[in-house]
Parts: structure tokens; C-alpha cells; sequence
């Protein structure tokens, strides 16, 4: 019995340290940036700042500035596109060097970080529905609901002056609430809100007023990290060749292009490809990966829950706990944004498939161990009788016949984690939700793409429906009627 669950002790130990966010081995250190690349963070889906192009190309005036700004200085780019509400997270983490983003220099950014010279002056727009009239300035929107972004500077502003925050994700989730009259107001970038109102103008919303207060746009890197001297030196060559000003006049400039409007057919026929792309090389990989693992990480624990042995069964125990406890978005956030600071640096698509399958294993465990427990005890004695060991029963009698009781509910389980697999967006992972956000962050037509990715997602289901009902027949043929 012993050479049997020895291994599984060493699973669930090592699996309960990385949850747990144990110090790892000695030895263990981050990834290191390649000589000469400076690894740079940005959203990619923020227009007119940091956005995809038609053709797929990140782009944007905080995407070209930082790229003149390392040419200058001889250093090669690598953009490391991130959700902005995980950004400074992501940057503490080590993730990349710099952020790109638009970071409006506050008290409290300079206390945290170090930030560059400015290289922009931005003003903040407030933005209601356009049969509003009774919110002008900032004075007016104490007690109104305010559509921002929880760590945005702007929902700062909106919170001092008194107003109730409603958190979204993005500009454009701001709007959309904004228009269906779920909140009462925005507060945002003057130049992002005139570039909505371009590319949109049958949206039903309206400029009331900006912020008393201008503010300005910096680089961001970690406190000590060194960077801003040479960064400060860059954007200054810039400044003074007059680059910076022809960069700012290509998107802000009076004769700035403006993209225009896209068929929305036009747009989900042109990113079929892209979203299958996305589909393919990440969310069904990441999904079969996890599930697989996953199963074998469950099997050992609940081997080890039913096991006689204390010791193993309280293990057991812990882990399902910790794991059915806690949500799965923060056992992604701790793996990828908070074991770097232990000196242990994964990869995205390996640190969600680490969460994904730690996750199934904690859910699969007790589904595996009530399908054990649903076979009659007496099978367990008659395979005892004809001589059969404990590895040989479970392997040869029990595992076969709990199989056939596991199949629907751990069938359930892959179901819902080719669902939960949009949650790897949040570690950088561009699966197929974050496909749609980059596909239609240049239009603003994210109703679109996230229609498309549903499709997606729902074929996917289906077609494991039918897996699914398949085995089941075929299982059901050994029973006896």
C-alpha cells in the first residue's frame, strides 16, 4: 500500500506548495530579459492609444512613441499586451520592463514607480447620455454612477468628486453601459472620447464637460529600476528632431486619420480566421492539456482521500479545500503574478495550464472518489478472494466499473473549463476571447466579436456533447438490464 500512494504524497505536496505560494527551491530564478530588447506593457486594445489595426498590426501613439524612443536608444521592442487593470500587477511581477500605456503621472505613481519626463497632456473628458442635461462638471456627479476602470486614474477623479463607481474592463464597456442608461456617466481621456465619438457617431452619448485639472502621460517602470535615465534621454532626441510632434500629429493632428467605420458583417467575416487561429493554437490545447493533467491529479488525490492513511487523507483534504475555496481567477493571479516575486516565473500558456489543472483536479478528486465509493464493497472482497492485490482490484475491477458512474459529471467538468479557459486572457494568454477584444478594439464593435467567440465556444461544447453521449452509450452496454 505504501509503494502505491508514496508518489501521490509527493504530488499533493508539491501541488500544495504551489497553490499555497511556498518558497521554491533554492536556485529557482526569474526569467531574464534578452540583452538589447526592452520589454514593454500595453493593453493593445485601448484606441487611439494602444490598438490593432486592420491588418493585425499593434499600433497606436503610445505604441509608435515608445518604439522612436528605443530606437534612439538601440534597443529592440517586445510588447507584452496586457489587461490594464492587471498592468502595474504584471509590472511589479516582472513581466516586462515598462508601460506603455497612457499612465497619467499622480502623487502616488511617483511615490510607487518611476516615471519618465511626460511626453503627453491629456485632459479628462465627462461623457453622459446624449438626453442628459443635468450633469455639466464635476460638481454635478456627486451620488451619479460612474463607468470606470478600478485602477484608473480617471476613476480616481470620478470617486473624489463624489461619484459611485461601477468597474469595467474597458472604455468601451463604459459606453455601452453609459447608452443603456446603467450608469450615469464617464469619465475618460479627451482625446480617447472625441476618437469614440468619430468612429461612432450614432452613439448616444455626449461630451457635458472636461476636468478642471490637465494632466500628463509618462512612461512607467519598477521603483529602482534604472530605466528612466536612458528613456528620458530618448524622448528628448525625439522631442528635439521633431519626431515626437509628427507621431502626436498622426493621431491627434487636424488631418489625423480617423479609421473608419467597418461593416459589422465585413468585421466578423475578416477575423473568422484569426478567432479559429486563436481557437486552435491556444484554447483547445490549454483545455485538453489541463484536463488531462488535471484527471491524474485528481485520480492520486482521491486515491489519497479514501486512502487509511491520515496523513495522506488530510492532504488530501487541504488541497480540495484550498482549491474549491478559493476562485480560479486568483489562483491564476497568484500563480502568474504573484510566485515571481518567490523567484518563480512561468510562462503564460504553462502558468494557466498549471491553474486549469490544479482547478480539475480539486473539483475531478471528489467525483472520482464518489464513483470509487459507488462500487458495491463487495466487488472489492470478491477480487480479494481470487487472489488480486490492492493495485490490481482498483485497476483491473474498481477503476473500470467507477468509470462508467464518473463519465457525465467529469464530462460537465471538461465542458466548463473550455469556458473558464477565457480567463487565461488575464495572464496575457491571447486565447479566443482575447482574440475578439484585439479583433475589435479598432471599431469599438465588441458585441460582434463576442457573438462570434460564443459561437465558437458553443461549438466547441457541442461537439464534446456528443463525445460525451457516445461513451456513454457505449459504457452503458456493460451493464447488466
Amino acid at each position: 500500500m505504501s509503494r502505491v500512494f508514496r508518489p501521490v504524497l509527493v504530488l499533493i505536496v508539491a501541488v500544495l506548495c504551489v497553490v499555497t505560494g511556498l518558497p521554491a527551491p533554492a536556485g529557482a530564478a526569474p526569467v531574464l530579459p534578452d540583452p538589447g530588447v526592452l520589454r514593454v506593457g500595453t493593453e493593445g486594445v485601448y484606441q487611439v492609444y494602444s490598438y490593432h489595426d486592420e491588418s493585425g498590426r499593434l499600433t497606436g501613439y503610445d505604441v509608435d512613441m515608445i518604439t522612436a524612443v528605443a530606437d534612439q536608444l538601440h534597443l529592440r521592442v517586445q510588447f507584452v499586451e496586457t489587461p490594464w487593470d492587471s498592468m502595474f500587477a504584471a509590472l511589479a511581477a516582472g513581466r516586462f520592463d515598462l508601460v506603455a500605456n497612457e499612465v497619467t503621472v499622480t502623487d502616488a505613481r511617483k511615490a510607487e514607480y518611476d516615471l519618465s519626463d511626460p511626453y503627453i497632456d491629456t485632459v479628462g473628458s465627462i461623457v453622459v447620455r446624449s438626453d442628459d442635461h443635468s450633469i455639466h462638471s464635476l460638481a454635478d456627479i456627486r451620488g451619479k454612477r460612474a463607468a470606470e476602470s478600478l485602477t484608473s486614474n480617471w476613476g480616481d477623479d470620478a470617486r473624489q468628486a463624489g461619484a459611485q463607481i461601477v468597474g469595467v474592463d474597458s472604455f468601451t464597456d463604459a459606453a455601452n453601459l453609459l447608452a443603456q442608461g446603467r450608469v450615469d456617466l464617464i469619465i475618460n481621456d479627451g482625446l480617447v472620447v472625441r476618437n469614440f465619438l468619430k468612429v461612432n457617431p450614432g452613439a448616444k452619448v455626449k461630451i457635458a464637460g472636461d476636468t478642471p485639472d490637465r494632466g500628463q502621460s509618462a512612461f512607467a517602470a519598477r521603483k529602482g529600476s534604472g530605466l528612466m535615465p536612458e528613456i528620458d534621454r530618448g524622448l528628448a532626441e525625439i522631442k528635439a528632431d521633431g519626431t515626437a510632434q509628427r507621431i502626436y500629429d498622426k493621431y491627434f493632428g487636424a488631418s489625423a486619420a480617423t479609421i473608419k467605420p467597418e461593416g459589422r458583417w465585413d468585421l466578423v467575416r475578416r477575423n473568422l480566421i484569426p478567432l479559429l487561429e486563436a481557437t486552435v493554437r491556444y484554447t483547445i490545447p490549454l483545455t485538453i492539456i489541463s484536463f488531462v493533467v488535471g484527471l491524474l491529479i485528481a485520480l492520486s488525490v482521491a486515491l489519497a482521500r479514501i486512502s487509511g492513511n491520515r496523513v495522506l487523507s488530510g492532504l488530501a483534504r487541504a488541497y480540495i479545500s484550498v482549491i474549491r475555496g478559493t476562485p480560479l481567477l486568483v489562483q491564476l493571479f497568484i500563480i502568474f503574478y504573484a510566485l515571481p516575486g518567490l523567484h518563480i516565473v512561468i510562462n503564460p500558456f504553462p502558468a494557466a495550464a498549471i491553474a486549469f489543472s490544479l482547478n480539475v483536479g480539486g473539483y475531478a478528486a471528489e467525483i472520482i472518489r464518489s464513483a470509487i465509493g459507488a462500487v458495491p464493497k463487495g466487488q472489492w472482497e470478491a477480487a480479494t478472494t481470487i487472489g488480486m492485490d490492492y493495485r490490481t482490484s482498483l485497476l483491473r475491477i474498481i477503476l473500470p466499473q467507477a468509470a462508467r458512474t464518473a463519465t457525465p459529471p467529469l464530462a460537465n467538468t471538461l465542458i466548463s473549463l473550455v469556458k473558464d479557459t477565457s480567463l487565461a486572457s488575464t495572464i496575457l494568454v491571447t486565447e479566443l476571447l482575447r482574440q475578439a477584444q484585439i479583433a475589435a478594439a479598432p471599431t469599438f464593435d465588441f458585441f460582434a466579436m463576442y457573438v462570434v467567440a460564443a459561437g465558437y465556444y458553443l461549438v466547441i461544447c457541442q461537439l464534446l456533447s456528443l463525445v460525451q453521449g457516445r461513451l456513454e452509450n457505449r459504457l452503458e452496454r456493460y451493464v447488466a438490464r
